[in-house]
Formats: C-alpha cells, sequence, structure tokens
C-alpha cells in the first residue's frame, strides 16, 4: 500500500511540474550598455498577431487611430509568403523573406536534417532553425546595446548563441498590467543596465479570428482590449520621462475561409515517395527520392481542379520570394499546393472548427493584408504612406537604434527615409 501511495504521489508531482507554466523573468549577466549606446533611442516594438490591416478603423480602436494619425501609419503593410505567424514576425525582425531566414511556415519539414519543425513544440527554441538572418535584439546585443523581449518569435532561441538580455518564456498567464509594469521596470533601470530596444507580443486578436471569424464581435472586443492596452502602455513610459519611439505592427490578417466545402487531399499524392507537411493554406511535397517528383507533378497538375494551383519549386511565381533560387536554407518542398482564396485544404479528413484563416498570397487577397502605425520623437507626424513590404521594418528599427548592419537583408531604407525625422 505504501509503494502505491508513493507512486501515486510521484505521478502527481510529476504531472503538477511538468503542468507548470514558466512565467520567471530571465536575465543573462554580466551585461551592460556601453558608454555610447546609453545615449541612444529608445524602441517599442509592439506586434497585435493578426492585426487586420483595416481593423482600427472598423472597430474603432481610438487610441490607435489618436496615435497614428498624429504619428505614422502606412495604408496597410504587406505580410511575406506564407501569410503566417512565424515566418513574418521573424521576416520583421531579420528584414529577410521567410525563404531566406529559413522559417518557411509555422510547421516544416527540413532535408537536411530530416526533422520537423512545429511552431508549437520544442523545436520553436531550438537555435538551428533559426540559421538565417540576424535579429534586431541580437544585433543590438553585439554592439553592447541591451534589449528585452516580452515575447516575440525567436526570442527564447540563443540565436548566434545570444539572447536578450531580458526575456520570458511565451506564456499567456502574464496578466497585461504585469507586463507593462515590467516593461516600465526596464526602462526605469540605471542606463548601463537599460534595455533601448523591446519587443512586445499580443496573442489575443489572433485567437479569436481564427474561432469566430474576422467580422465578429469576439474580434472586436479583442481589438479594443489591445487598443487600451497600448494606451496604458504609453502612459506607464510617458512616466519614466523617457522620449520612447512605439512601432506598432502586425504579423497578417484574416479572413473567412470555405471551410463547408474544402479541397481533399489530391490523388496522386503518393506518401511512400513523399513526405507531406503543411496545412490547408499550403501543402508541401518533399520527394524521398527526386526521380518521383515529374512524374507525380504532371499527375497532379492532370487531375488538379480551379480551386488550387501546382508548382514544382523551380516555377513558383517570383513575386512570392518561395522558389528554389529563393531557398536559401532548402527547406521549400519539391512540389506545392496552394488553394485560391476562399478554397482551403482538408489533409486529413478532418471537421474544421476554424473560422477565420491566413497564409494566402496577400499581393492577391487584402484580407491578408497587416498594420503598421508608428510615433514617438524620431518619426514625422500626421503622415499616411503607402503599403509597404514587413522586410523594410527592419532597416528603419536600426536607423533609429544607430546600430551598423553589414548582414544580406531583402528591406531597404525607402520606408525609413519616408518616415523618420533624420
Amino acid at each position: 500500500m505504501k509503494h502505491y501511495l508513493a507512486a501515486l504521489l510521484f505521478v502527481f508531482f510529476s504531472s503538477s511540474a511538468f503542468c507548470q507554466v514558466d512565467t520567471v523573468q530571465k536575465i543573462i549577466p554580466g551585461r551592460e550598455n556601453s558608454p555610447e549606446q546609453e545615449n541612444k533611442p529608445y524602441v517599442i516594438l509592439i506586434s497585435a498577431d493578426g492585426f487586420r490591416y483595416d481593423y482600427a478603423k472598423l472597430y474603432n480602436a481610438e487610441h490607435l487611430q489618436a496615435l497614428s494619425n498624429a504619428g505614422v501609419k502606412a495604408e496597410s503593410m504587406l505580410p511575406s509568403y506564407p501569410s503566417v505567424t512565424f515566418p513574418n514576425h521573424y521576416s520583421i525582425v531579420t528584414g529577410l523573406y521567410p525563404s531566406h531566414e529559413g522559417l518557411v511556415n509555422n510547421a516544416f519539414y527540413d532535408v537536411t536534417t530530416k526533422s520537423f519543425f512545429s511552431y508549437k513544440g520544442k523545436t520553436s527554441t531550438d537555435q538551428i532553425w533559426y540559421n538565417g538572418g540576424t535579429p534586431l535584439w541580437v544585433l543590438a546585443e553585439q554592439q553592447k546595446m541591451l534589449s528585452a523581449s516580452f515575447y516575440w518569435v525567436g526570442s527564447e532561441a540563443a540565436v548566434k548563441d545570444i539572447r536578450p538580455t531580458y526575456y520570458y518564456r511565451y506564456n499567456e498567464k502574464i496578466d497585461i498590467h504585469n507586463r507593462i509594469e515590467t516593461v516600465v521596470s526596464w526602462l526605469s533601470l540605471p542606463p548601463a543596465k537599460r534595455p533601448h530596444l523591446i519587443t512586445f507580443y499580443f496573442p489575443q486578436v489572433d485567437h479569436q479570428g481564427h474561432k469566430y471569424g474576422p467580422n465578429s464581435p469576439e474580434v472586436a472586443s479583442a481589438v479594443h482590449l489591445i487598443d487600451s492596452s497600448v494606451y496604458e502602455l504609453t502612459k506607464a513610459v510617458k512616466a519614466t520621462g523617457l522620449n520612447v519611439n512605439f512601432i506598432f505592427v502586425s504579423d497578417h490578417g484574416m479572413t473567412k475561409a470555405d471551410i463547408d466545402n474544402p479541397i481533399p487531399m489530391p490523388t496522386g499524392v503518393d506518401t511512400s515517395k513523399f513526405i507531406v507537411s503543411g496545412d490547408g493554406l499550403l501543402v508541401e511535397l518533399y520527394a524521398k527520392d527526386p526521380k518521383y517528383i515529374q512524374d507525380t507533378y504532371q499527375q497532379l497538375l492532370k487531375n488538379k481542379t480551379a480551386d488550387y494551383a501546382v508548382y514544382l519549386k523551380t516555377n513558383v511565381p517570383e513575386k512570392l520570394h518561395y522558389g528554389a533560387k529563393d531557398d536559401w536554407q532548402n527547406r521549400i518542398g519539391d512540389i506545392l499546393l496552394i488553394p485560391n482564396w476562399p478554397k482551403v485544404f482538408n489533409l486529413y479528413n478532418s471537421k474544421f472548427t476554424t473560422i477565420g484563416w491566413h497564409g494566402y498570397d496577400a499581393t492577391v487577397v487584402k484580407d491578408m493584408h497587416a498594420t503598421f502605425y508608428a510615433w514617438g520623437p524620431a518619426f514625422k507626424s500626421n503622415l499616411t504612406i503607402p503599403t509597404f513590404e514587413n522586410v523594410d521594418v527592419f532597416p528603419v528599427i536600426t536607423r533609429i537604434l544607430g546600430l551598423s548592419n553589414t548582414n544580406k537583408i531583402d528591406g531597404t531604407d525607402k520606408v525609413a527615409n519616408e518616415i523618420l525625422l533624420k
């Protein structure tokens, strides 16, 4: 009986420990701003996941509209392909398209390591997946400027063996007020210990958009939550006496897909010959032997419907930056199946419960467009600019912070030249 009770206690405490969420701030010891960096400006980069380009106006986010009207706003921001969370968050902070930085989807196969990446698994914090590009916090830390992250894709991985000086493991247990207090505490540190780059992430709009669709009261409520939270953050930061620059972005938009008439797995896909990866909006086939590629491609072309397109990696449209010549990390499939909006694939013959979707080509589907607002001492006032690609955010931030960058990026200085005072 004693052994039985001991076993039960072991299982209970083991399960409790396993289910515990890590909410403790991580601090890398021994780092300080160099004297030169102590005098540099401050940037808080905020992402509201799934905050479609028109949500602020559509749902009357009064604070965000006022802040962006007084500063800079873009008509919209164009996400990279595919328009999903992990690739685009990392494109924003590296200035590289997903095919170049290596996060080619939220989940994908890597033929070199013969392993799968998933944004939901432990792989999401493993540095081997982030071997393309240099994220902003790594660039800053390399130049003796401290950084902090209250969540961002890649911030938990030791990219180039470097993490932000202050960071958290992703969880949704820390309430917004405590998160804002943490940001204020960072900005209240002595100059040598104070981060000049802070990333900050909100998941709520994306969650509600998926569950209820973009035109729902639940999304409206989530937009208002973000609106009031950003306003609270700006007030709290202002009380520190520091002139901080804010950049508010999203990774993609959201649309209502046709989940009642999904596309079944096309005939011709032989899983004994191909490894299949992807989701409803992008299916990638990785050949176990190259000799299978052409015959399978021809068969898929022959049997396909008007609901989707079939591409070889070698003939993907250049505008997507997702073909063979762009596959710097060798992670794109040999054959790609891409549905046309509003269609989705049902790979596993399961019942869909997700109403809102993203991942479509943003150059075709406007609902995929993201948001860009900016305000603070570095930015021009009362300025609206045309739609631009999200890889152009990286040069804006390096310019504000005075960081030098010799790494190859896809972003250009065009937006920085348009919106910054100098």
